[in-house]
């Protein structure tokens, strides 16, 4: 490295580094060896670290005025922690943008009467309807996990077996239809491919490994079926998810909030109107007069209520309702 580098490498790093607090250290090295994070160079641990600190301080803000009832959740620190909103939108937003519908297929819309009765909370998790919380990791493949929620709710109510379906089997073999694997994809387009392909295998027989990989399906391990896919209108979602199960929804997750988001019910205070990831609606319910949807994300158990988020039905809503859509078998 010439001279000029070395010293202007030098003097960022010690501007960086006489902005970080030292109190925090041992808070930090803890953060690093809890995820495993690990950075080349001494300048982008140390910009790291100065993002780190000042999502803490946000944090910290933020529920302060929960504590005096400014807000029904709270955020915490996780695996995200040494991101910007910019960069993680970046790097982890993983829905195409949307589209009329697939090239082939049925779609249909689900109805229901504005009488029909429903429970005052469900959730399909006690059912066992829902697998296990999984981890996208840092492919943006949120749209593959959201399609297999769904499908592994279907197969459930139709056979009875709780099995966990192959998120890589979607991401290697569903181009032909539309997806992108780890640079984004929708639920009805991995639908699709169900249902053209007659199946899909289990997450045993096809393991996620998180990159684009050649396509190898074993028809002999692919039972589920998808005869054609159902959308559901905004003011039906409930109804749906009452009567059908899980359902695969889009979410506009731009805020930092949403990504640090650890536990109560989540407001969206934003437009929610670009869908950039996508999850799975799995019930919902209501406390002290609040209603709101239980989800499940992709992101591990580390993020949110162990997996899920609690989001305020109402206004705005993160866009939940804009694009939602179930298999039928």
């Amino acid at each position: 490295m010439m001279p000029f580098l070395v010293s202007s490498v030098l003097v960022a790093l010690l501007r960086v580094s006489a902005a970080l607090d030292p109190s925090l250290d041992t808070a930090w090295e803890d953060w690093k060896s809890l995820h495993g994070k690990a950075y080349l160079e001494q300048v982008e641990e140390a910009s790291r670290r100065a993002v780190w600190e000042d999502n803490l301080r946000m944090i910290e803000q933020h529920n302060w005025e929960a504590s005096q009832g400014k807000h029904t959740y709270r955020l915490g620190m996780n695996h995200f922690g040494d991101l910007t909103d910019e960069e993680f939108n970046q790097r982890m937003s993983c829905l195409l943008p949307n589209q009329v519908g697939p090239a082939g297929g049925n779609v249909s819309w689900f109805h229901a009467s504005a009488t029909e009765q429903i429970p005052k909370s469900v959730d399909w998790r006690k059912e066992g309807y829902v697998t296990w919380v999984k981890d996208q990791g840092e492919c943006g493949s949120c749209w593959a996990f959201s399609a297999t929620g769904a499908l592994e709710g279907l197969y459930f109510k139709k056979t009875g077996r709780r099995v966990s379906f192959s998120e890589q089997n979607l991401m290697d073999c569903s181009w032909d239809q539309g997806n992108h694997a780890c640079q984004g994809g929708l639920p009805i387009l991995a639908f699709e491919y169900v249902q053209q392909n007659r199946g899909l295998n289990s997450e045993k027989d096809y393991p996620y490994k998180g990159q684009e990989r050649t396509c190898h399906y074993h028809s002999r391990n692919g039972d589920v079926k998808c005869t054609s896919f159902v959308k559901v209108e905004k003011g039906d979602l409930a109804r749906a998810v009452a009567r059908v199960g899980p359902i695969s929804v889009g979410i506009d997750v731009r805020s930092g909030k949403f990504r640090l988001y650890k536990s109560g019910i989540f407001s969206c205070t934003w437009e929610g109107d670009v869908l950039n990831h996508a999850m799975l609606v799995v019930g919902y319910g209501e406390e002290k007069g609040k209603k709101y949807w239980i989800l499940k994300n992709s992101w591990s158990e580390l993020w949110g209520e162990s997996g899920y988020m609690r989001l305020e039905e109402g206004s705005r809503e993160c866009g939940i309702a804009d694009d939602a859509i179930y298999p039928k078998w």
